[in-house]
């Protein structure tokens, strides 16, 4: 095997300046662009600063008081704060922030909680489920078996009666509610007594929910029988990406096995800038996150209202769109998900293709998904989604060009670039689009 020649100084310093132009090309592209992810968000500015803070370069295996490594007497103090702020903001007993992400928050809860082979219940993905409890996700993962739910496609939530009676005949061992897809609140306060019935126990996947869950605006899953809640840390919670586990329990036994679960189960060091820069986040959640959260509902039941109007087929028009972050919009008559999407991209609307209710293709299908949180951190209202919802128009019914609509997407942007309810934004007139390297 021949090994390939060293390459010199400069051929890789002319590798990084390229890596630094494409990363300062994507930050152009974004300040210039109407973002409407539903799993995006951005970081306030005390948040973003400790992401490269010292504590990116260092270990703190364990708990607070516990560590397998010297050195962390501020990180046990940094975490202890997050802790108690989780455990404050959510109401609840138990909190664990060591998990990284969304996905590993939910493999610590099903290393704690299953053993290979048992039956989970959880949603089809074509009924809004996440990746993470599909065979080729998190659950074949851990080798469980998932009991799917009955699902209606019009309202876009669970049946309960056909659901009760899948779990009575079914008996899974733990059952998951959360979604990728999520509009409206499951019905949990239905649906625990079954669950303490057959002796299953709730689990919670909060990730596209987390933050309105935090500002009082969609449901308290910890308070309407549901045992754990996990989630990712940056889509409604304007916070880094990261994970979090919270549990409306004391019980010490299910505590140790939900910290095992976190460590060693499925992470080593937990990433402390992330932890650092999610403390600061929730904080300013406690401070700003009632707020946040309703306007942000508001402009998703607002959009898609507008988009309505303008012919266009958002689900779940007589539940009033959503009560969530999120919209769903059947385009099967303007091309598909897939050209839709990438037709907006090019007109400077960042979306995403999203599987609907009878869909058979993830690439190729009939749905879109959109979420206005990163538009009203940055401080849209409902006169922007109206404008928002005629760029829609235009360019998917209309036929007016990409480039056209494009320059109007930039010329409406251009007055949301500072970054509202957080603390440090104002005092420095802090945009949060700042190019790396601009200088």
């Amino acid at each position: 095997m021949t090994r390939p020649g060293r390459a010199g100084p400069a051929d890789m310093e002319a590798t990084v300046q390229r890596i630094r132009a494409a990363v300062q090309a994507h930050s152009r592209f974004f300040e210039g662009a109407i973002p409407l992810i539903a799993s995006e968000n951005l970081l306030s500015p005390y948040a973003k600063e400790l992401l490269i803070s010292d504590f990116h370069s260092r270990y703190a295996e364990g708990l607070p008081g516990e560590r397998y490594y010297e050195g962390n007497q501020w990180v046990d103090e940094v975490e202890n704060l997050c802790l108690q702020l989780a455990r404050d903001l959510f109401r609840c007993p138990f909190a664990d922030v060591r998990p990284i992400s969304g996905t590993v928050a939910n493999l610590a809860v099903l290393k704690a909680l299953t053993e290979p082979g048992d039956r989970v219940g959880s949603n089809r993905l074509a009924d809004g489920a996440h990746i993470s409890s599909a065979s080729f996700g998190a659950f074949g993962l851990r080798g469980v078996k998932p009991v799917h739910y009955a699902f209606d496609p019009v309202r876009m939530q669970l049946d309960v009666d056909a659901t009760i009676k899948i779990l009575r005949t079914e008996r899974p061992r733990l059952c998951l509610f959360g979604l990728s897809l999520f509009l409206f609140p499951f019905p949990l306060k239905e649906l625990a007594p079954v669950l303490q019935e057959i002796g299953a126990v709730g689990w919670y996947d909060g990730a596209h929910v987390l933050g309105l869950i935090g500002g009082g605006e969609f449901q308290d899953p910890l308070h309407e029988g549901m045992t754990v809640l996990s989630a990712s840390t940056h889509k409604t919670l304007p916070g880094p990406q990261h994970g979090i586990l919270l549990g409306n329990t004391e019980d010490p036994e299910l505590i140790h096995k939900l910290q095992a679960g976190a460590f060693p189960g499925v992470t080593s060091n937990h990433h402390l800038n992330a932890m650092a820069a999610l403390a600061v986040s929730l904080a300013e959640h406690r401070a700003f996150g009632e707020a946040y959260a309703r306007q942000t509902v508001l402009n998703a039941r607002t959009l898609g209202q507008a988009l309505s109007e303008r012919g266009f087929d958002v689900l779940c028009a007589d539940e009033g769109f959503t009560r969530s972050h999120t919209l769903a919009v059947r385009v099967e008559r303007e091309g598909g998900g897939e050209a839709c999407a990438q037709a907006l991209i090019r007109s400077g609307i960042v979306t995403n293709k999203n599987l609907l209710p009878g869909d058979k293709s993830p690439r190729h299908p009939q749905g879109i998904r959109l979420g206005t949180p990163e538009v009203t951190r940055l401080g849209m209202k409902e006169r922007e989604m109206v404008r928002i919802a005629e760029l829609f128009d235009r360019l998917l019914h209309r036929g007016a060009p990409p480039e056209d609509v494009a320059r109007e997407a930039r010329e409406l942007k251009s007055g949301f670039t500072t970054l509202q309810y957080c603390f440090g934004a104002g005092e420095a007139a802090y945009r949060y689009y700042e190019l790396v390297g601009r200088n």
